[in-house]
């Protein structure tokens, strides 16, 4: 039971991550493009984590049979957490290292900075991840929802 519920973790953080990722890429892009301050960048790269997070995550759950507004409900309220820690220690690990933050999109440093974010971002939404399954919240909530995929 005990590798069922990392693997679990591991699954919902990873979905949360794919999230962040393709957010904060696309946030960084568009801020890029349209000259906008660093925070106003980050503010837009936040946002768009989250509602890529949520999505990926809502997806599944729609195709299960589940009407989408109810499967993003019951998304936000299980994703938000991990989202949200995600979001705070990959910000925090970008203006660490010296330069990421305004590297921009060209910049090989900004390549080299992002998945070290998104590695120190996964591992600290791990055990969020993992706690909220042993609360029978997070993933495990979305997990319950999903009848036409089996979870042991």
């Amino acid at each position: 039971m005990h590798g069922n519920s990392n693997a679990m973790a591991v699954s919902a953080t990873l979905h949360c991550l794919t999230g962040c990722a393709i957010g904060e890429v696309t946030g960084l892009l568009i801020g890029t493009i349209f000259g906008w301050s660093t925070i106003a960048t980050i503010a837009l790269a936040v946002a768009l984590a989250f509602f890529f997070g949520f999505l990926l995550s809502t997806l599944p759950l729609a195709k299960a049979g589940m009407g989408f507004f109810a499967a993003l409900s019951i998304v936000v309220y299980a994703d938000t957490l991990s989202i949200a820690t995600m979001e705070v220690v990959d910000n925090i690990v970008m203006a660490i290292i010296p330069g990421a933050m305004n590297a921009g999109l060209v910049n090989p440093l900004f390549w080299i900075a992002m998945p070290i974010s998104l590695t120190a971002a996964f591992f600290a939404a791990l055990p969020v991840n993992k706690y909220l399954l042993s609360k029978g919240k997070g993933h495990a909530l979305t997990m319950k929802h999903m009848s036409g995929h089996k979870h042991h």
